[in-house]
């Protein structure tokens, strides 16, 4: 065809005749789509080889470097023009045209194209679905732009578009980006050039690359509706063609960790640790999930060395190497089992905290976590330093403001503790750690009556944070609170701290493996009492059952027990095999004078958790009551071994050994007990979150 070839060589000399280009253009199209339908035209170029697989050539009709890039070239046009309205509409033309093998290439090309227009360049009010017509006026076009770029051109035939009844229509800008780019990466994947051989290179980086975009789209997609679940499985097919490529490799273990899929990204980050050992925020991830719901210390703290084994190649990263380091060695303390070691561990974290705080002065986590392991070492005047500095860089921190109150608290200033707890709180009003302190500083400072206000309170902070239901609940609702929140039915998801160990706030081993004991035992005893499970993630659970437990305790310390057996019940038909629940269960019938009964509750919270101190202590001082002196002696040391700040353990001891007739050990004791009870907080210490 002479007039074809001749348009050819004239958009060829684009460059000399600019002001031609765009008639031209049109008219080249319009030439090529009527080529195109009559399917009688072959166009062989050298110019550019567009098979996206390597391999003997195939004997099939391709579009033709011209003629595919004017098929693109011509809405780029529309998009510059200021015609975003234009533009979209003839890219959904030639998408819904049925698809042959000689435009695959190009509709993956135009469909990724379009989904970052949805994604970038439209908003969901200015969206109309592809079966809609066009709106005339949208506010995504350019007003000002000139009529000569407008030009448009009618076909004397149209290509064939798919029909039928049951075509799926999207009815929102992403949704329709979404399915485009899945779209896309099916033809990426299928087309996926694998081969290794030199020959194949350059095919292979055009396919990656051409695959990398559509991966990185579809992370914004997804990323805007959360659901990194399915982004980690349409990355997880990425990784056939991810060999020693570090972008999709970090690209998965982002998605992963954001899937909560902890234990899989750790191991996709230690891929990208081999592919990129120089990059120091690689480590830090890892170690900051192995510190997290893995509770992984020992690799954790590997994390850590190699970061800062990185030395000065990363030295803006050392200071959070040290900082990672010492928030490890402070939670292996925690997890000792001997004194000793906890001391040594203590000694580590102290040194690495203070070492990040020198090699940034300005970061107000190394001051922060420098003045919680002063305070956990009960160095509380230094710690009150510290953690002023953590203030004062950044005021408004929760955690920070958090530990000043126990620091008050520990030096017995509980109204000046209660004060900051109410101005943390106005800044975090649904902060559940700050609550809970609060309702132990209220019972000290303002009464019971405040107190069981802020239990009623917590339980309507969770009703409205909550979107849950508990199929146990079967309307029966409780006497507690003035009936206020009785039915705790219709409940949104906020984040919430990880109260696997109420008692200290941490996450630790022997409470993690509590943690799942109890929760394999409580779905057990659910099920005899309701054929449905309990719905939803554990999180929310456990802090309604632990808001239960406080109001039960409160109760307990105003000698109610008909009121506390009602809240610890509402705490049981949650987790009825819960330490805690059994553990308020042996408060309670102590309440009662019913001894035997709490001794056997609080045996069983120490078989469901060993290390369980606080029944400990009640135990061995029903031991001492029954005149089990030996008995009582041995579970009283092993509590000061799990934690050796306790003073109620101490003073135990002291008149275990007393009743013993050794007089000496138990003067010791007393002494221990009195100069940890002057520096002892209203909670423990270890209840602010240790998290990198």
């Amino acid at each position: 065809d002479f007039e074809y070839r001749q348009l050819l060589n004239m958009a060829a000399n684009v460059l000399l005749y600019t002001s031609l280009w765009y008639t031209i253009l049109h008219k080249l199209l319009k030439m090529s789509y009527k080529i195109f339908l009559r399917g009688n035209l072959v166009i062989n170029t050298n110019i550019q080889n567009r098979s996206p697989k390597p391999g003997p050539a195939a004997q099939e009709q391709e579009l033709g470097f011209f003629l595919e890039t004017g098929l693109q070239r011509a809405h780029v046009l529309y998009f510059k023009n200021g015609n975003l309205t234009r533009g979209v509409g003839r890219f959904r033309e030639i998408l819904r045209a049925v698809e042959t093998r000689t435009t695959q290439n190009l509709r993956m090309t135009i469909a990724r194209q379009l989904a970052e227009i949805l994604l970038r360049g439209m908003c969901e009010q200015s969206y109309w679905n592809p079966l809609e017509d066009p709106p005339h006026q949208s506010p995504l076009d350019d007003p000002l732009r000139k009529g000569s770029n407008t030009k448009n051109y009618a076909l004397s035939r149209r290509p064939r578009v798919y029909t039928g009844e049951n075509i799926f229509c999207p009815q929102e800008n992403t949704e329709e980006a979404l399915l485009l780019l899945l779209i896309s990466e099916s033809m990426a994947n299928r087309d996926a050039v694998l081969s290794r051989i030199p020959e194949h290179k350059n095919d292979r980086i055009i396919s990656l690359q051409s695959a990398s975009v559509v991966y990185d789209l579809l992370t914004i997609a997804l990323g805007r509706r959360g659901q990194y679940e399915m982004l980690s499985e349409c990355l997880e097919r990425a990784m056939k063609f991810a060999f020693e490529e570090f972008h999709l490799w970090y690209q998965f273990a982002l998605s992963l960790m954001a899937a909560g899929k902890s234990a899989r990204a750790v191991k996709v980050l230690k891929e990208c640790i081999r592919l990129k050992p120089d990059d120091a925020t690689i480590p830090l991830l890892a170690a900051k999930l192995c510190m997290g719901s893995l509770h992984w210390l020992e690799e954790a703290e590997r994390f850590a060395k190699t970061v800062v084994d990185l030395g000065d190649k990363t030295s803006e990263f050392k200071a959070k190497g040290y900082l990672a380091l010492g928030l490890t060695y402070s939670l292996q303390a925690t997890d000792a089992s001997l004194r000793g070691m906890q001391e040594v561990l203590q000694r580590r974290a102290l040194l690495a905290f203070q070492r990040a705080h020198s090699l940034s002065p300005t970061d107000h986590l190394a001051a922060f976590y420098l003045a919680l392991q002063l305070a956990i070492s009960r160095q509380i005047p230094e710690a009150l330093g510290y953690v002023r500095q953590a203030l004062q860089l950044q005021g408004d921190d929760a955690n920070s403001l958090h530990l000043l109150a126990l620091l008050l608290s520990a030096q017995k200033h509980y109204h000046d503790a209660l004060n900051i707890i109410d101005m943390a709180l106005s800044e975090y009003p649904e902060n559940f750690i700050l609550l809970f302190t609060k309702v132990k500083l209220e019972s000290l400072c303002r009464g019971p009556d405040e107190a069981l206000l802020t239990c009623k309170h917590m339980l309507q902070i969770w009703k409205s944070c909550y979107n849950l239901t508990n199929p146990s609940d079967s309307g029966r609702g409780s006497s507690l609170l003035d009936r206020a929140i009785a039915d705790r039915r219709q409940l949104n998801t906020i984040t919430l701290p990880d109260f696997s160990d109420p008692e200290t706030g941490s996450v630790h081993a022997t409470s993690i493996a509590a943690s799942r004991v109890e929760q394999a035992l409580s779905e057990v005893a659910s099920s005899l009492q309701s054929s449905a499970p309990k719905q939803g993630p554990l999180h929310p659970w456990m802090t309604l059952a632990q808001i239960w437990l406080h109001a039960a305790e409160v109760y307990i310390g105003i000698g109610k027990p008909a009121e506390a057996t009602a809240c610890t019940q509402e705490a049981a038909n949650l987790f009825p095999m819960s330490h805690n629940v059994l553990y308020m269960r042996g408060q309670v019938a102590e309440l009662r004078g019913n001894i035997d009964e709490a001794k056997r509750w609080y045996e069983e919270a120490l078989s469901i958790s060993p290390t369980h101190v606080k029944s400990m202590q009640r135990l061995a001082l029903i031991l001492h009551q029954l005149g089990r002196y030996s008995l009582a002696e041995k579970i009283l040391r092993d509590a000061v071994q799990v934690n050796s700040t306790a003073h109620e353990v101490w003073n135990g001891l002291g008149e275990v050994l007393q009743a013993q007739g050794n007089d000496d050990a138990a003067t010791e004791c007393f002494l221990t007990a009195l100069e940890l009870e002057a520096s002892s907080p209203v909670v423990p210490f270890t209840i602010i979150p240790r998290v990198l």
